[in-house]
C-alpha cells in the first residue's frame, strides 16, 4: 500500500498547525502552556502569545507538518519498493 505524501503532509500540516493555533489562544487567553509557547518561539520565528504570533505560528506548524508529512509518505513508500 501506497500513501499519498501530499495527501498526508496536508493532513499533518493542516492538525500541526491547528494544535499551535490553538497553543497559542490558551496561552494568551488564560495563560496555559505558555512556556510551551516560548519554547515553539525559538523554533518557529515571531510565535508569541499575541495575535499576530498566534497566526505566525499556525503559518509555521502548518508548514513544519506539511513538510514532516510529506517526508515521512516519502520513505515509507520507499521502504515498501523494497520488499
Amino acid at each position: 500500500m501506497r500513501l499519498d505524501a501530499i495527501r498526508l503532509g496536508l493532513a499533518i500540516g493542516i492538525v500541526w498547525g491547528a494544535g499551535v493555533l490553538l497553543l497559542g489562544v490558551m496561552a494568551a487567553a488564560w495563560d496555559w502552556g505558555t512556556p510551551l509557547v516560548k519554547l515553539f518561539g525559538s523554533l518557529y520565528l515571531g510565535y508569541a502569545p499575541t495575535l499576530p504570533g498566534i497566526l505566525l505560528g499556525a503559518l509555521w506548524g502548518f508548514a513544519d507538518g506539511l513538510i514532516g508529512g510529506t517526508l515521512i509518505a516519502w520513505v515509507y513508500n520507499a521502504l515498501g519498493r523494497r520488499r
